[in-house]
């Protein structure tokens, strides 16, 4: 044997060697991630989780009310969400205090759109998957991996290759207006309101707290001084005038306003609770998150027909 052939076939042991090596080190993220799913699952004595059935890599676990039927794709769904990092268990996202999330079941793998206001559809079908097994009112957790999630380059608040843990607790409701109903029910209830409330046909609940005697508001068209607060219903003011200043026509505003105010004269004073699709409905409206209820307080300085 030359030099030339044994140098050729030192380097090449010596390759080998080196290649086996580099192959003993590497770890996929796929096995990174099941052992840090199922180091989780143990500390937090996760009895209950189980891995999904086409064995991609999540973990979940349902909980269902006793009475209902079971979600299918084309159901709407009523849902808050909390997304918390398995590894610090810091919280990256939470549905809005005075809103709720919704969408058909066969589009919850997008829901993040939203959520993380960003224009990119993130694929996630294990969220679906968990929902499918749920009865309305029921709750979803899914332990998702980073690969299966948002992957080695995060977005917005979570980090590249996290693995995040989910809890989706559904509403009882299979339509917003449903929710939105119960929520003002519940709302004067604890507060002791209920007695002095009026349900107008439209579902907008009303307060009269001064019967006006002035010129009525003819239509949409006339044009109305108002002093007013909204808030949300966990007391947050998102918007005032009570200075007397506030001159508008009627057309173009909530249809919250355009169905009740009509419905006074000059000098009524009166407090309303809009559902949210009289309200900013689903898309809500800077401060006012998606399928938020509105409180307001209205004063019907004067009008002009």
């Amino acid at each position: 044997m030359n030099k030339f052939t044994k140098l050729g076939l030192f380097t090449l042991l010596l390759a080998t060697v080196i290649f086996s090596s580099c192959k003993k080190d590497y770890e996929s993220i796929e096995s990174i991630d099941e052992t840090a799913i199922k180091s989780y699952i143990s500390k937090n004595n996760l009895t209950e989780m189980k891995p999904d059935a086409d064995k991609t890599g999540f973990y979940y676990q349902v909980t269902n009310p006793t009475d209902g039927t079971f979600f299918l794709n084309p159901d709407s769904v009523f849902y808050d969400v909390t997304v918390k990092s398995m590894e610090t268990g810091g919280t990256y996202l939470q549905s809005p205090t005075n809103g709720n999330l919704g969408t058909y079941v066969g589009y919850l793998n997008n829901f993040f759109q939203s959520s993380l206001s960003t224009s990119i559809t993130f694929n996630i079908p294990a969220l679906r998957t968990a929902v499918l097994g749920l009865k309305p009112g029921g709750t979803a957790r899914v332990l998702l991996p980073s690969y299966l999630g948002f992957g080695k380059n995060g977005i917005g608040p979570i980090p590249s290759n996290e693995n995040l843990d989910f809890i989706i607790k559904t509403y009882p409701y299979r339509k917003q207006w449903l929710l939105d109903d119960d929520k003002i029910k519940n709302f004067l209830t604890a507060k002791g309101l209920t007695a002095s409330t009026t349900k107008d046909p439209s579902r907008i609940y009303y307060i009269v707290n001064t019967a006006g005697t002035g010129d009525p508001v003819n239509d949409i068209e006339s044009t109305v001084v108002i002093k007013y607060t909204g808030r949300l219903l966990d007391g947050t003011s998102f918007d005032s005038s009570t200075d007397g200043t506030f001159s508008t026509t009627l057309k173009g505003l909530i249809q919250g306003w355009q169905i009740l105010i009509p419905k006074f004269r000059v000098g009524s004073k009166f407090r309303m609770f809009i559902p949210s699709d009289l309200g900013y409905g689903t898309g809500g409206n800077g401060a006012i998150p998606p399928n938020a209820v509105l409180d307001f307080d209205i004063e019907i300085v004067s009008v002009t027909n």
